[in-house]
């Protein structure tokens, strides 16, 4: 969730300490050496019951989460060895999956100067001969910002929250999917490089299908679920909260209040600091971002203790089980439910 703190003035930027920006080959020797997850990290259930953990298993939340967000990817800055390894375990989750690439590969590549960057796309084909010509989207940027201002010997940012979390929660539910295949709808899951570059990946992704005429009905875009919020508040709140009805329906949805409304959010706009915003941009469409992080109970934002050892891995596999419903519902509603509130 780029730039948010620095309108909180929570944190000091730390922008400028970035690591050296390299141009990686997509055959680099080291996909060789990272680990594939393995097919058995989640446990899928036929049961409908929403308030219980039946979906994603905490070990295959904190084993992923704790790999993206391990010094051996270096902070994930866009262009370097540490994102690719990053690219090649979402690559791996999809293939061990079956889930299809959308374009011939899963990479969506772009250019930045002399960086290439490239958002990972993944695709489950919707079951209902009408509706798979509709699409959603549930995507999570993956990189982050490389280093940091040195803390006990450590400039590694690893990003743990911004956004492995995310990610780690966009995987999970195209496991899901992909094993169940109770979509009606199709859905891509988006993984975006370069949105600590200013939403580059996104903006690069939006652009792209819009000009393929993708029939896209919503999109949510998930920032920093791996801190819980305190006792009393909604599980998460959802940005531009009043410009559509998708956190009332989302709620419907589950049979409970899990996305709220947060003053901050609007306050500080940041319905457009998210992969979201260019979604809506080109489309112009309900494209939200849903985030448990709401400025109390995070203090390391684009710092080196952004690691995986803060994260509470009981809060997120909650969270990624109760979306389940909200999500499921979004995708195979009959009807468009979910509308701008000026339609």
């Amino acid at each position: 969730m780029k730039k948010l703190l620095v309108l909180a003035c929570l944190v000091a930027l730390v922008l400028s300490c970035k690591s050296s920006k390299v141009v990686i080959n997509n055959n680099d020797s080291n996909q060789n050496i990272i680990p594939k997850p393995s097919k058995n990290d989640v446990i899928f259930s036929s049961s409908n019951k929403k308030d219980t953990l039946n979906y994603a298993t905490l070990k295959s939340i904190e084993s992923s989460l704790t790999y993206l967000a391990s010094d051996e990817l270096e902070g994930r800055n866009t262009g370097t060895a540490g994102i690719e390894k990053a690219a090649v375990y979402i690559e791996n989750v999809f293939k061990e999956n079956n889930i299809k690439p959308y374009f011939k590969t899963y990479r969506d590549s772009f250019n930045l100067k002399d960086i290439v960057g490239y958002n990972v796309v993944g695709y489950v084909e919707g079951t209902d001969p009408n509706l798979k010509n509709e699409f959603v989207i549930l995507g999570a940027h993956y990189d982050h910002i490389g280093t940091g201002n040195e803390v006990n010997g450590d400039i590694i940012a690893n990003g743990a929250n911004d956004d492995a979390s995310g990610t780690v929660a966009v995987l999970e539910w195209a496991k899901y999917f992909s094993k169940t295949k109770n979509n009606k709808r199709s859905i891509l899951f988006t993984l975006f490089a370069a949105e600590e570059m200013g939403l580059k990946g996104s903006e690069h992704l939006a652009k792209k299908l819009k000009q393929a005429n993708l029939n896209l009905y919503t999109m949510i875009n998930f920032e920093m679920i791996g801190v819980p919020r305190a006792k009393g508040e909604t599980m998460a709140y959802i940005t531009g909260y009043d410009l559509s009805n998708m956190a009332e329906k989302l709620n419907a949805f589950v049979g409970e209040t899990v996305v709220g409304f947060l003053p901050q959010a609007k306050q500080y706009n940041l319905f457009k600091r998210s992969d979201n915003f260019p979604f809506y941009n080109e489309f112009k469409i309900p494209a939200h971002a849903i985030s448990t992080f709401d400025f109390t109970n995070f203090e390391y934002y684009h710092q080196v203790d952004d690691e995986a050892d803060k994260m509470n891995f009981e809060h997120m596999t909650l969270f990624i089980d109760k979306m389940i419903p909200a999500i499921q519902g979004m995708i195979n509603a009959s009807a468009k439910e979910i509308k701008m509130t000026n339609e």
